[in-house]
């Protein structure tokens, strides 16, 4: 198996980061579902807000890593469970910022240490040395990863809004040229 030049699917690194977090995610989500009635991305926006909160939508959407339309869509099942709400910008009064409800601050006080105790069990196996390898590394890899989003990539892309379809038939996809070097 290589990681450096990778023969199957098994050995990418998005394959290889999905397979862990499907893994250790599974944990986190049979607490938020079976304790709190949440799914583990109401989670991760309860979390983010009892950090970063109040914010807009707009903000959250950037710190969730998650498109505008799920944000506007979790914030309605979270305002709907009563765990979060909109509230007035004291700046700048025509606009809405999205905050954490009383009940919202006590999911999140009585889940992020549980959260806390399972990231600990994972990386128990890692000494402290390796734990601040790790984290140096997937600071790099995102960096890096944002970079490459960042760049003008002709990879092609569906306009969802415009009714575009996430699937291309052979015949409508679009002829485009990698910028990535194929081995």
């Amino acid at each position: 198996m290589s990681i450096a030049l990778p023969a199957a699917v098994d050995e990418l690194l998005n394959y290889r980061l999905n397979v862990l977090l499907s893994q250790s995610g599974a944990l986190t989500t049979r607490w938020c579902e079976g304790r709190f009635g949440i799914t583990r991305r109401e989670w991760r926006i309860i979390a983010l807000l009892a950090v970063d909160g109040p914010i807009s939508m707009g903000r959250l959407s950037e710190r969730a890593s998650l498109e505008p339309d799920r944000i506007s869509r979790l914030f309605s099942s979270l305002k709907d469970k009563q765990l979060v709400e909109r509230v007035s910008d004291m700046q700048d009064r025509r606009r809405a910022l999205v905050e954490l409800t009383a009940k919202g601050r006590s999911v999140y006080d009585e889940l992020f240490p549980i959260s806390v105790g399972i990231h600990q069990s994972i990386l128990s196996d890692l000494t402290v040395a390796e734990m601040q390898t790790l984290d140096s590394l997937l600071s790099r890899l995102t960096e890096r990863a944002r970079s490459l989003n960042d760049q003008a990539i002709t990879a092609p892309k569906a306009s969802r809004r415009l009714g575009g379809s996430r699937h291309l038939s052979a015949s409508n996809a679009p002829k485009t040229t990698s910028v990535f070097p194929v081995a």
